[in-house]
């Protein structure tokens, strides 16, 4: 079931209300946002219906996010959408869904932090709370949680791709930042719990900092190189050496040539989106892609730390 199969109305999130949850099916319900896999329907003040519709593996995601955040959100000091009940499957509506609570603020691509130490120190203070050892059983990073190396093809195919459209101001300084990355020494220590999709839309900011972290459906156990390219991409100029300050344990040399790549990586994925939110891929967005381009003169005005 995607976008292009089944039509999610306010009258069809409350008839599942209903169906399911009936102490919350009179609560005021307005869409919130149409992601990339999930649509979010405000439900009151403090209580928000996340329903899959444009990907199939957002269904595993969902029930994922149910599975862990819980245990894992008491220990977080940025608010995070916390799963309070579960949707499954029904003949109105075959696949699963979720109720949350509502995390207040702007996405970051709409309103990008501005105030650097105080955006710095919120987002290094929650990724140091987030990155401690995974339990046995943690879900596995899909394609994120082995070695840069085997992202070289997709590497290739996006930042060919923006060459050719003139999208990159320095090609081979990008590629040489890449190259850099692929050639630092793999993760050694141990798996630890990762947001794993970092990108401006998934933070939220008010007064130009940080104030909540949303759409936990990649949580994984990793190597964290994968979320310490945030800064780079989230922060504004002038801030990612005070987030490397910060953030605890102090990064090795690897960890930080490897954070550099998967920067350049997550800033050719959100050009590539930003281009296909006006070509009207549902999710996309033109305004991932100043992000995303800063992150690029950022990581290619620095040498590699």
């Amino acid at each position: 079931m995607t976008h292009t199969e089944i039509e999610i109305t306010a009258e069809l999130v409350r008839d599942l209300l209903r169906d399911q949850h009936p102490d919350l099916a009179d609560h005021p319900l307005k869409l919130g946002a149409l992601g990339w896999d999930n649509q979010l329907w405000r439900l009151g003040d403090d209580l928000a219906v996340r329903l899959p519709w444009a990907t199939q593996s957002a269904d595993d995601l969902l029930r994922k996010e149910h599975t862990w955040l819980p245990s894992l959100a008491p220990h977080l000091p940025l608010p995070v959408p916390v799963p309070q009940r579960l949707g499954e499957p029904s003949e109105r509506f075959p696949r699963p869904w979720i109720v949350t609570t509502w995390v207040p603020g702007e996405p970051a691509d709409r309103a990008p932090a501005t105030r650097a130490v105080e955006a710095a120190d919120a987002l290094a203070a929650f990724l140091t709370a987030l990155h401690r050892p995974a339990p046995t059983g943690a879900p596995a990073g899909r394609d994120r949680g082995g070695p840069l190396a085997d992202h070289a093809e997709g590497f290739a195919r996006m930042f060919g791709s923006a060459t050719e459209l003139g999208l990159i101001r320095d090609p081979d300084a990008v590629r040489a930042v890449w190259e850099d990355a692929v050639a630092a020494p793999d993760w050694a220590g141990p798996d630890l719990w990762l947001h794993g999709d970092l990108h401006p839309a998934n933070v939220l900011t008010a007064d130009g900092t940080i104030c909540g972290v949303i759409d936990f459906g990649d949580l994984f156990a990793g190597d964290p190189a994968c979320d310490l390219a945030a800064p780079w991409i989230l922060l504004p100029d002038g801030a990612v050496d005070g987030f490397y300050d910060t953030y605890r344990p102090t990064p090795d040399a690897a960890t930080l040539r490897r954070a550099r790549g998967w920067a350049v990586l997550r800033a050719l994925a959100c050009i590539h989106i930003a281009d296909a939110g006006v070509h009207g891929r549902p999710g996309g967005k033109p305004t991932w892609g100043p992000p995303a381009h800063a992150a690029l003169r950022r990581l290619t005005a620095t040498a590699h730390r």
